[in-house]
């Protein structure tokens, strides 16, 4: 979160952060240091969790404990975006081998994908899906094709594709397991989200949480748990940032 063009934040892929949750962020650090007994020891890495599980919960999805003691890091850059997130055309291999790199296993991976329940995405993350998918099919044949003809309005060819398009068209705006109903139903927004249904080696994950909706919970608080430990500092690692915004 370093205040300039070249952070993190700053990747087109993280267009849909949304200001006010960095604000948000910031103020919460500032309402800590305001302690005198707090000051300069909760991370912003820490309160950045916490927001995470608290998102989680008010949407409506499961409580669970956060894991503290983080310090932050030094570098924030564009560049190490590419590294960390899943491309939106990502098959399952390559999903696979970016979660298991850092030690999380498919169900970790399809149960922490699950996450696109909620939020948004912008029409030039899929576009290719429903205008130019293939030189013999114009749309994707794992889409739905109402759900592909929808998305072409909302998305017309020649409007802003920064438009803003929901994850889930069904609740969008709650945590539940609506979105592994809606890749049975061939309407996961992106390549990386229908694969997980197409293809044959997670299909009964998704199958098991469009069932059960507690095995899923499950599933997502195990895998966000271990998702938190990824690239932890502690100790004399990193620091406690004064500023969110930009290293002490």
């Amino acid at each position: 979160m370093l205040a300039n063009s070249n952070s993190e934040k700053d990747h087109p892929d993280d267009i849909s952060l949304a200001g006010d949750g960095f604000d948000t962020v910031i103020k919460a650090k500032a309402a800590v240091d305001s302690d005198p007994k707090c000051r300069n020891k909760v991370s912003c890495a820490d309160i950045l969790a916490l927001a995470t599980r608290d998102v989680v919960n008010l949407a409506g999805g499961p409580f669970y404990d956060v894991e503290l003691g983080r310090r932050d890091g030094r570098v924030s850059t564009i560049a190490s975006v590419q590294r960390h997130l899943p491309h939106p055309d990502f098959n399952l291999d390559q999903l696979n081998s970016m979660f298991n790199f850092n030690g999380l296993s498919q169900t970790d991976m399809i149960a922490l994908s699950g996450a696109h329940t909620i939020g948004f995405s912008h029409c030039n993350r899929f576009s290719k899906r429903i205008y130019n998918f293939s030189p013999r099919n114009r749309i994707d044949p794992t889409l739905d094709l109402q759900y592909a003809l929808q998305l072409r309005q909302l998305c017309p060819l020649k409007v802003d594709p920064r438009i803003a398009i929901n994850m889930d068209p069904v609740t969008p705006q709650k945590f539940d397991n609506q979105y592994f109903k809606n890749l049975q139903n061939g309407q996961g927004l992106f390549t990386s989200d229908q694969v997980l249904f197409t293809d044959a080696r997670s299909k009964a994950t998704v199958n098991s949480f469009a069932s059960d909706e507690k095995t899923f919970q499950k599933a997502f608080i195990d895998a966000i748990t271990k998702l938190g430990r990824v690239g932890v500092k502690t100790g004399n690692q990193g620091e406690i940032r004064f500023d969110c915004t930009r290293p002490n």
